[in-house]
């Protein structure tokens, strides 16, 4: 009698709730794959898969507790009795135009651009919607007092997904603020690298544009024969 290997079994069905809707998935499946198995066909949430482009922000309860997490999707693994579903990636906040070449002090024009970062009332919210475990209230502080360089390397793992906006009783954009800080910090106070600084010159003027056209030409082959020589 022929015997089956653990890696052939199986693995056992639990009970998931998508979306309102009762399923049975196979244990083990993330969120995005347990909405694959039950045949939703997912025209957007669903990005890299890989927890980078933060395109699948999700709010979840597990059994038997009625708080409301978020999550990203292709991260999390389904749990027996769990409840999700995948939410808007884009909240109406004031879209906010800016642009670097124009600004004197990028410290002082953060409120010019985003000037509810000063009525952050401290509530931690932000940073307990942040699936990536970013300190975002402690961010946002960091703006707001001018420390762009700390500030910076808080947010430098955000995925952009949103998931803090909407739960911000001041009514700040905690990602966009990040990004702000980001931004400015690479622009106006760190150190810049004359190897990179040269190469950006080097493009500015157009040294590549030859090279560049041509590869552009060349057809699927004949780029896998250039990778392979």
């Amino acid at each position: 009698m022929s015997r089956t290997s653990t890696s052939e079994k199986t693995p056992p069905m639990i009970s998931v709730e998508i979306m309102g809707k009762k399923y049975q998935v196979p244990e083990g499946l993330t969120m995005i794959q347990a909405m694959w198995h039950t045949g939703h066909e997912l025209t957007r949430g669903a990005g890299c898969l890989g927890g980078i482009c933060g395109a699948c922000p999700t709010k979840y309860r597990t059994k038997d507790e009625t708080k409301i997490k978020t999550a990203l999707a292709c991260q999390t693994q389904v749990e027996d009795g769990m409840s999700f579903s995948l939410i808007a990636t884009y909240y109406p906040n004031q879209k906010v135009v800016y642009h670097f070449e124009e600004v004197k002090d990028a410290k002082q024009d953060l409120f010019r651009y985003y000037p509810e970062t000063a009525l952050c009332r401290n509530c931690d919210a932000c940073t307990q919607a942040c699936p990536k475990g970013i300190d975002v209230r402690t961010g946002v502080w960091k703006a707001a007092f001018g420390d762009f360089k700390e500030g910076a390397e808080l947010f430098l793992s955000c995925v952009m997904c949103s998931l803090c906006v909407p739960v911000c009783i001041a009514d700040i954009a905690p990602n966009q603020v990040g990004l702000y800080m980001r931004r400015a910090q690479g622009i106006y106070y760190d150190e810049k690298l004359p190897d990179l600084a040269n190469r950006v010159e080097e493009i500015d003027q157009g040294k590549y544009d030859a090279e560049w056209e041509r590869l552009l030409s060349l057809s699927d082959e004949a780029i896998k024969s250039e990778q392979i020589s």
